[in-house]
């Protein structure tokens, strides 16, 4: 099959690029750079520098389905400037859609959010948990799945949300690296690595064991496993969501401590604010990701994600990824 990857420069779109070419298909990465990198690109795809705008003459060669990662993603910018989601995220999304519709192209896999839930009532949360975001980030994720389904429903796409949290690790030479980071397990790293001198614990006040929030954290190698398996599922008509996590909790105060057992490192932390919009506690349950797709995290040993995470900081290379295909 030949599948259009946005965004497959990034740390999760060049997992997910990497393990589409293992399995036989024929990949087109589209990215324009912006926090992506051409050298995560796998040689074996074709690359296109270009915004998810101009995805329709890509589209019109032969594409058969797509997967949809590009997007802005953090939560604090998202914050302090909203129209930044509304148009890059929402607006090229409703782009990348219409092109779609317009060549023909009727499957898609979108790289959604649990984040879409805000402060759940639930723990772990299902698919049917109320949608409330409590970010412009999170909020412009609801507003693409909602996208999907009006799409599904009129012009009879089969679409497929994966919505995660927390995604780390590394598999093979595919790895987090941002220019601004912002996510907690590679931040940690940074201060073993000796390129930051602590790492901020932001608030210790939350209704949680330790005071400090719960995250779930997923290995980015089961999650690009889970976007295989959602590509199958694409049914037409249809907009099928699915949360994807290992269903454990893991606080701030627990991944700093299992990186110093990692790395050996002391990793200092400092206590810092709150920051707005952040929930004290987010896990997804991924039980009907399991039953309707078939799909397991096989990775989800906190110390394991946090050694591959370790060794890619510092070789460049996982230290325990598996092709996909094989077992473990």
């Amino acid at each position: 099959m030949k599948i259009l990857v946005t965004g497959g420069a990034g740390y999760i779109g060049s997992v997910v690029t990497a393990q589409l070419l293992e399995a036989g298909h024929d990949v087109v990465v589209l990215d324009n750079l912006s926090t992506g990198h051409r050298d995560a690109v796998p040689h074996a795809a074709t690359f296109v520098e270009g915004d998810v705008r101009e995805a329709a003459p890509v589209l019109a060669e032969g594409v058969e389905a797509v997967i949809h990662f590009a997007a802005r993603s953090v939560v604090p910018e998202s914050m302090a400037h909203p129209q930044r989601y509304w148009h890059g995220n929402v607006g090229a999304s409703l782009a990348l859609l219409e092109a779609m519709r317009a060549t023909g192209v009727n499957r898609i896999v979108f790289s959604s959010t649990a984040a879409v839930y805000g402060d759940p009532e639930e723990v772990p949360i299902p698919e049917d948990a109320a949608v409330r975001p409590g970010n412009p980030y999170g909020g412009s994720k609801a507003a693409i799945d909602a996208a999907l389904t009006e799409h599904a429903r009129m012009h009879s796409i089969g679409a497929v949300s994966l919505r995660y949290f927390n995604v780390a690790g590394a598999y093979e030479r595919y790895g987090e690296r941002h220019t601004t980071e912002t996510h907690l397990i590679p931040i940690v790293l940074q201060v073993a690595l000796g390129e930051r001198a602590t790492v901020s614990v932001f608030g210790d006040d939350y209704d949680t064991p330790d005071g400090t929030c719960v995250r779930d954290y997923i290995h980015v190698a089961d999650l690009a496993e889970a976007h295989l398996l959602a590509l199958a599922n694409c049914t037409p008509g249809r907009h099928h969501i699915y949360n994807l996590g290992n269903g454990t909790g893991f606080s701030v105060q627990q991944v700093i401590e299992v990186c110093r057992e990692v790395t050996g490192h002391p990793i200092p932390a400092v206590r810092a604010e709150r920051r707005p919009g952040d929930p004290g506690v987010l896990v997804a349950s991924s039980a009907l990701a399991q039953a309707e797709l078939g799909w397991q995290p096989r990775r989800s040993d906190l110390h394991q994600i946090v050694a591959d995470a370790w060794a890619f900081h510092q070789t460049g290379t996982a230290a325990s990824a598996t092709p996909a295909g094989e077992r473990p």
